[in-house]
């Protein structure tokens, strides 16, 4: 997987593409079975600028986020599927809740967050502002979250039996 970095080899990338006046965007999440709403917000996010990072839950945030029985994907299936889309540029794994840390690392130009954020509610905002990036809320309106579609399948297969 070509895309995938550690964040000490991708904060050296990361320099690279800043140095040649690249705008960077970072997007994270779960990633957790996806759906239309994921595919906006990638594709969204990598329109704001040059490069986009994708940083992914581990398998370990995921369950502290999500509860039992979550992930559904291990994170190398979901780092996988994410780095087989064009819009992405590269893929990073984080083990915390949020990504200060990473933000922190590569001081991206934008961070995107889905539209279940609002400028206000991203719990990164302080970070970004400190260093002087800036938020873009992107993918357009909340269509679905992975749980809902999850309970979604689990009520059509209860039914079905």
């Amino acid at each position: 997987m070509k895309k995938l970095h550690s964040l000490e080899q991708l904060t050296k990338i990361i320099r690279e593409h800043k140095q040649k006046g690249e705008k960077i965007v970072l997007a994270n999440g779960c990633f957790d079975l996806i759906h239309i709403g994921h595919t906006r917000y990638l594709k969204e996010s990598k329109d704001k600028g040059d490069v986009l990072v994708v940083a992914l839950n581990s398998d370990s945030s995921v369950r502290e986020l999500k509860g039992k029985g979550r992930p559904i994907l291990q994170e190398k299936e979901r780092a996988n599927i994410i780095s087989s889309f064009d819009c992405v540029d590269y893929v990073i794994f984080f083990d915390e809740l949020d990504v200060e840390k990473i933000l922190l690392a590569l001081e991206p130009d934008i961070h995107a967050k889905g539209s279940d954020y609002t400028e206000n509610t991203v719990p990164e905002k302080e970070t970004v502002k400190q260093y002087g990036g800036t938020i873009a809320i992107t993918g357009g309106p909340k269509v679905k979250s992975t749980s809902q579609l999850i309970k979604e399948i689990a009520a059509k297969i209860k039914k079905e039996e």
